[in-house]
């Protein structure tokens, strides 16, 4: 699909890179964000990469929306050799089930499964995410298996404990921060996902693959008292 431009208010650009979300718009999506990280357009404040799109965001004292269009799109022509879409491995130790996850039981009854198959199969996936949204380093992942995919809840939660793994649909994420929200919860891990005080907040990026691996609530406890200490 050839990329398409819309404008979003006076100050944004959308990008949109594909009609379905899947692993070659996955790879545009991060081609075309890698391309504006390296070039950084003096215009532009930053972008934002989505499922299918990446939003740019400019500064409309320095450039007008059709000087913006141009440009991108004389970027997206010619790209320049050697640019890479670079992604990361990022392991996320879970402890499943109990008050970490109390909606795990649910999740296995609607798909006829025990907790402990849940747990191997979610631990199995090859994720990969496609987004962050909705809260601050809040992780979009594909790749979940259908066989433990779950409706959202009919009444969300108030508070949702930060750092919560949620299953809703056929996707999986990370509740980075205590927040509301309607996703069945299946267990919480001890490493933070969203880190205010450092240059880049969030741990996980667009992109990167993310392996999740089963721990203790003994293993649990002790990062999170000692979060500097070697992972268990």
């Amino acid at each position: 699909m050839k990329p398409s431009f819309s404008p979003l208010g006076d100050q944004a650009i959308v990008i949109e890179l594909g009609n379905d979300i899947n692993e070659q718009t996955e790879q545009l999506v991060r081609k075309v964000s890698a391309l504006l990280e390296n070039r950084q357009p003096e215009w532009m404040i930053e972008f934002i990469p989505a499922f299918i799109t990446v939003t740019v965001f400019y500064n409309p004292c320095m450039a007008l929306y059709d000087d913006v269009r141009m440009e991108l799109a004389e970027l997206l022509t010619h790209p320049g050799e050697g640019l890479a879409a670079d992604s990361r491995t990022v392991e996320i130790p879970v402890c499943y089930g109990g008050d970490f996850g109390p909606d795990l039981e649910f999740v296995a009854q609607h798909n006829k499964l025990s907790a402990r198959e849940v747990i191997d199969i979610h631990t199995s996936g090859d994720y990969s995410v496609n987004m962050i949204g909705f809260a601050p380093g809040f992780p979009f992942l594909r790749g979940m298996s259908e066989k433990i995919a779950a409706p959202r809840r009919d009444s969300p939660r108030l508070r949702i404990p930060e750092r919560t793994i949620g299953v809703a649909g056929m996707q999986t994420g990370v509740y980075p921060i205590e927040t509301p929200g309607g996703w069945q919860l299946i267990g919480r891990t001890p490493l933070r996902l969203f880190r205010p005080e450092q240059e880049i907040p969030s741990l996980l990026r667009a992109g990167d693959k993310v392996i999740f691996r089963e721990i203790s609530e003994e293993d649990y406890h002790t990062w999170k008292e000692d979060p500097d200490a070697e992972n268990p």
